[in-house]
């Protein structure tokens, strides 16, 4: 290259000298008194380029260099670090190719291949010369092919212009083990993952895989936005995940290498899970793992873990549904539990708990479907749809009801579906039945989830003695395990009970440390619900301004918990502003909850019947002038929640 420089600048080949130090020397004296600008285009490294670079006799002189290492190592170099572009950048860009009128007049399409395109330059020009040279497409026809990933690499090329021969320039200057390490990370989805995460699919020590990692991101392949997690850009990822597909031996390294990413994921979510319910044995019946898991010092760490992970953790089920596989994915719904019980990512959990069930029925395997059916009638349970819970749990029970994971926790959830649907008969039945599993099990949080739902069963019955019994018996249990968040879940279930039994100061006690345990498990749907109990209470005590603080509290976090508890939660408010004297705003609110009935159209639950029973056409009363006599929310709770042992 010094050679094809010198006779650029005029240099004879007979002067050009044969060792590399005598070019670069002649090259830097030719350079002097000059004014010229050097561009060095993808250079691989620091040692490349300092031949090349004019000397300090030529001060006049500058080099642009490009380059995914960053060359800190390089004298009196100014680095630029170039991320992708803005939206309006990418989309200026865009327009400037195709022309202004063009990306006017389809914006949306515009903005969805520029964002198929990571809004990288190359791939942005790339798309809108082809869209260019083709002046019967429109935007949204280019935007539709771009969205298909499998072939979006191959519809980035344009003439001798394709990003995917761009990436490989980057790919074929990587050693063996970075070459293994970037294949392998772009099969996994989910926005980044963590050092240990990459370490288990890549299979090493912590230290060799951040040594690997910090490499690939000298080299900008890719990235660390924060200490100890890393990410693609998303056609990067692409790339990565083609070349994992096209080596030989693919299919075994890849199945290898997600079997211990979701190794990894699952005996960490069972540690989680376990510290999260001492005494719950559910975690002795999921599959072993050949990964030991991360260990956590304390609950909150464990927690912050899952939350932090759960996108990825998620993402990795629906991966592994292969024969080798399938059970561990199915256990990791099961050990993720919180992700659903929290509210934080219903429909993702909802669409992998599908697509295993469909995997594990497609195979033939009825123990992971019958696992999967029950973690979706969990999910369906928490967000007001009973139906569709009831129906997945009555097809888990159907499948495997010798599984004591079944047996226990399904019985158990349909228990309180039963009961908010109002089928008090059948509730008592699978509560019965669910008692008794758990016991077989030696599960005493189990047992104390059951007591704690048949608590609830009874008061919905008006058997309050008893309810506040059962509820005061389970609540024992859980402080004897020593388990916060479900410790936090038998006071709401006494909070409850306490409330009908019209023992108002000790329900608000109760409740009032509920909700603090919930938020400090950073469990937003049930502390949602706990405003939403606080609010009943205090409406019972006549302390209206009270009331309507907690309604608007639990309002606000109510649409983790599906639009049957979204409706009661509307309605309580307005019960609460109509007692406060706040009419107009009572009025508001009773409206916005009779249209959402409306357009709800599915049968309401029991509990809901029971609520509208007591409430005048237009707006509730201002208060009960006689609380003592009756319930004056209806003789349960407004839409029946989970129990407290999910």
């Amino acid at each position: 290259m010094l050679g094809a420089f010198l006779r650029s600048l005029g240099t004879p080949d007979a002067a050009i000298p044969d060792g590399t130090e005598e070019r670069a020397a002649l090259y830097r004296a030719t350079l002097e008194g000059r004014r010229v600008l050097v561009l060095l285009d993808n250079a691989r490294d620091a040692a490349q380029v300092r031949p090349l670079l004019p000397g300090e006799g030529a001060p006049e002189c500058v080099a642009l260099i490009t380059s995914r290492a960053h060359m800190a190592d390089l004298d009196r170099a100014h680095l630029v670090d170039l991320d992708a572009m803005s939206p309006t950048e990418a989309f200026a860009l865009f327009a400037l190719i195709v022309g202004e009128e063009r990306a006017m007049v389809e914006r949306a399409a515009v903005m969805e291949v520029v964002a198929s395109c990571s809004y990288l330059p190359l791939a942005i020009r790339i798309a809108a010369c082809r869209l260019a040279s083709r002046r019967t497409w429109t935007v949204s026809v280019l935007a539709r092919k771009l969205a298909d990933e499998r072939r979006r690499l191959d519809e980035l090329r344009a003439g001798d212009l394709a990003v995917k021969a761009t990436f490989g320039l980057g790919y074929g200057q990587l050693d063996p083990a970075q070459a293994r390490a970037f294949r392998l990370l772009g099969l996994v989805g989910g926005p980044d993952i963590s050092l240990p995460a990459a370490g288990a699919v890549l299979g090493l020590d912590i230290e060799e895989t951040a040594r690997l990692l910090t490499s690939l991101v000298d080299i900008s392949l890719l990235e660390s936005a924060v200490p100890g997690r890393y990410r693609f850009h998303d056609l990067v990822r692409l790339y990565a995940r083609s070349c994992a597909e096209r080596e030989s031996q693919a299919a075994a390294e890849r199945e290898e290498a997600l079997s211990r990413l979701l190794d990894f994921y699952l005996a960490t979510a069972a540690r989680v899970y376990a510290m999260e319910r001492p005494g719950d044995r559910m975690v002795e019946h999921l599959e072993p793992t050949g990964h030991p898991g991360l260990r956590f010092e304390t609950s909150k760490a464990a927690l912050d873990w899952l939350f932090a992970e759960g996108d990825c953790l998620l993402d990795c089920v629906p991966r592994c549904t292969g024969e080798t596989t399938r059970r561990r994915a199915g256990d990791l719904l099961l050990g993720a539990l919180d992700l659903a019980e929290s509210g934080a990512r219903p429909r993702q959990y909802e669409t992998v708990a599908r697509a295993a069930g469909d995997a594990a029925h497609a195979a033939g395997d009825s123990r992971t479907e019958a696992r999967a059916r029950s973690a979706l009638g969990h999910l369906y349970s928490f967000t007001g749809r009973y139906a569709q819970a009831e129906r997945e749990l009555r097809l888990a029970l159907e499948l495997d009801g010798e599984d004591p994971v079944i047996a226990s926790r399904a019985s158990n959830q349909l228990g309180i579906v039963t009961n908010g649907l109002g089928r008090y008969d059948d509730a008592e039945r699978f509560l019965g039945q669910a008692l008794e599993a758990f016991r077989a099990d030696a599960n005493e949080a189990g047992e104390a989830s059951a007591l704690a739902n048949l608590s609830r069963l009874h008061v919905s019955r008006g058997r309050t003695r008893s309810g506040v019994e059962l509820a005061e018996q389970g609540l024992a249990i859980y402080r004897r395990l020593g388990a916060p968040l479900r410790l936090a879940n038998g006071m709401y279930t006494l909070g409850i009970a306490l409330t009908r039994a019209h023992r108002l100061e000790e329900a608000a006690v109760h409740l009032t440390e509920a909700l603090d345990l919930f938020r400090e498990a950073r469990q937003p749907l049930w502390e949602g619900m706990a405003h939403f109990r606080l609010a009943e209470m205090h409406l019972a005590a006549h302390r209206p301004t009270k009331a309507v603080t907690h309604a608007e509290q639990s309002l606000a976090l109510g649409g983790l918990g599906g639009e049957w508890r979204r409706f009661s939660f509307l309605t309580v408010l307005s019960k609460a502003l109509m007692a406060a004297g706040q009419r107009s705003r009572a009025q508001e609110y009773w409206s916005q909850a009779q249209a959402l009935r409306e357009r709800l159209g599915s049968p309401e639950p029991e509990e809901v019947r029971q609520l509208l029973a007591t409430s005048a056409p237009d707006l509730p009363a201002a208060a009960d002038p006689n609380p003592g006599h009756r319930d004056p929310f209806g003789v349960g709770p407004p839409v029946s929640e989970s129990g407290p042992w999910n």
